[in-house]
């Protein structure tokens, strides 16, 4: 398979250079964003929308558990959020490695907010709950082009040696919105109607996707083949797992990031067992994650200062040891302050998996397959969580709380040390010319 342009150790050769464009943003001091306008408004576009997600998800199940007073529904709701991006997520990654990103994503959310738009009228006018699952499960699959373009644009937008921190930016995103948007949508919800906030978030689409328009058109976003044929699909995610299994030091990042994502999934179950423990009641389960949340972004932060391959497997085991060991006493801990600490330290461990599995796909693959793998990459990560939820409840019915915590971390640490027993170099092909793509 023919590479991208790449240096021994850091990467792709700087796209600014390959599109003509001017790379004195790129010079700027390190304590400002990395790239310049595009990727600036980029990262707004991902701000506003994923805000708006986690906002909306609050509304939603409040919505649904006013109606129904049934569990049963809510986890319907939930599944139906979730299960489209894992099941057509790799479709996302094929489409994004065949037509202008920057057109996807403003079909996207332009898409979510008509889904946004129903859903609000479905709540306001207390129509059939099923429509509520339906409208969800349809944002949703609108949405799953937007993250492949994303990660595929993003070494496109930033320097080679700013790639990991554009990442860790965008993983801290991710997980601010986590703390921020469900915090909005309580009080929100306090002031209003699960109804306005809904329609709340699709004015945040709108938003995201005026903030893409504004980029304008730019050979940046068109992806290094564009195709007007036929669409094969089994062929082209066969392209895109061939690109992963050949780039094994990537792969290796992301079963870490898929590990990480399998035991954040246990603890969205057993850490309402932990908030009863420490006397918070189930409302100090809110609490925790957040401050897994709150954990994510410092850890994103540090993630994005440490950019060396070279320092990557060890950093990757010094953040798996510290998540396994957090895992492991949070079975142990009778107090709310050391349960916030402990969740503190989880959530800046696990974002580093995160951080560096992206930086690997974008720095390691082709570009013309970076889409596709990445597809594939997200729903594998997502599923974790899903495994990681469903073997939670199992675990403790068989061997107690406190040895599901214990036998957890355990777990994670003898998986983390057979991952990352080889190094994680960048050994790629020389670096050759990156031709530009046709307008």
């Amino acid at each position: 398979m023919q590479r991208l342009g790449r240096c021994p150790m850091w990467g792709p050769v700087p796209y600014a250079h390959a599109y003509g464009m001017s790379t004195s943003t790129f010079t700027k001091p390190h304590f400002r964003l990395p790239g310049g306008r595009p990727f600036h408004l980029l990262l707004t576009s991902l701000a506003v929308s994923s805000c708006g997600d986690w906002l909306y998800n609050v509304a939603l199940l409040a919505f649904v558990y006013e109606r129904t007073r049934s569990a049963t529904w809510l986890a319907v709701t939930t599944a139906a959020r979730v299960v489209p991006i894992v099941v057509l997520g790799p479709i996302g990654g094929v489409l994004a490695d065949r037509w202008d990103r920057r057109r996807l994503i403003i079909a996207s959310d332009l898409s979510r907010a008509v889904a946004m738009i129903a859903l609000a009228i479905v709540a306001a006018a207390s129509l059939p709950v099923a429509l509520a699952a339906l409208l969800a499960a349809l944002s949703t699959a609108a949405g799953v082009v937007q993250p492949p373009c994303v990660a595929a644009c993003t070494p496109r937008l930033v320097d080679p040696d700013e790639l990991q921190r554009a990442n860790a930016i965008r993983a801290a995103i991710g997980q601010g919105s986590v703390v921020a948007g469900p915090a909005l949508g309580a009080v929100l919800l306090g002031l209003s109607s699960p109804a306005v906030v809904i329609a709340l978030n699709a004015a945040s689409f709108l938003a995201s996707a005026a903030a893409i328009t504004a980029i304008g058109r730019n050979p940046v976003f068109v992806p290094a083949r564009q195709e007007s044929g036929s669409l094969h699909l089994r062929q082209e995610l066969r392209d895109g797992a061939r690109a992963l299994r050949e780039a094994p030091a990537a792969m290796r990042l992301v079963v870490a990031d898929m590990l990480c994502s399998a035991t954040y999934g246990i603890l969205t179950v057993t850490l309402v067992l932990v908030s009863m423990r420490v006397g918070t009641g189930t409302g100090g389960y809110g609490l925790l994650l957040g401050m897994f949340g709150i954990g994510g972004v410092v850890g994103a932060t540090i993630a994005g200062k440490l950019d060396a391959p070279a320092l990557w497997r060890r950093m990757l085991l010094v953040a798996l040891g510290l998540v396994a060991v957090t895992v492991a006493a949070l079975g142990l801990v009778h107090s709310l302050a050391a349960a916030i600490v402990l969740s503190l330290a989880g959530g800046g461990g696990m974002i580093v998996a995160e951080v560096l599995s992206e930086t690997a796909l974008g720095r390691m693959l082709d570009d013309a397959v970076l889409a596709r793998a990445y597809g594939l990459a997200l729903p594998a990560s997502l599923s974790g969580i899903v495994l990681g939820s469903l073997v939670a409840g199992p675990l403790v019915a068989s061997v107690g709380v406190t040895a599901t915590f214990l036998v957890s971390g355990l777990g994670l640490a003898l998986a983390s040390a057979l991952v990352l027993r080889h190094p994680l170099a960048d050994t790629g092909a020389p670096a050759v010319a990156m031709p530009v793509p046709a307008m």
